[in-house]
């Protein structure tokens, strides 16, 4: 199996580099490869942060590769109840994900978030 880090889905998404944007697009599209979620965490951390994308633009995009045939994630139930959230609520990308694992399999999640404890309650 071969892993993807966030710097290669970064170059892929952005394409902002010639030279590694190219190499980018040839690892994602010419191999299997295994999306984790703390990559997904991190891309998302940097679109947002770094490049002041919008929450439901991070969210589109991230869905959109997620369907390639060619990239493998975990709990793809969970990374789309998350990202639909994520796309409509001003929260940071780790609660969704949180938020998503209790909804879609009914983990209990403990948390002294505010904002995090009461959307699980609601």
């Amino acid at each position: 199996m071969k892993i993807v880090d966030a710097n290669i889905i970064l170059r892929y998404l952005l394409n902002d580099h010639e030279e590694l944007s190219d190499k980018a697009t040839m690892i994602v599209e010419d191999n299997e490869v295994l999306l984790p979620n703390e990559v997904i965490a991190e891309t998302v951390y940097v679109l947002e942060k770094v490049y002041s994308v919008k929450n439901g633009e991070i969210s589109d995009i991230l869905l959109e590769l997620f369907k390639y045939k060619n990239i493998i994630v975990d709990d793809i139930e969970v990374l789309e109840e998350a990202f639909l959230l994520f796309g409509r609520r001003r929260l940071d990308f780790v609660d969704t994900l949180l938020y998503a694992y209790n909804k879609v399999k009914g983990y209990e999640v403990y948390t002294f978030d505010k904002k995090l404890k009461k959307l699980l309650e609601g």
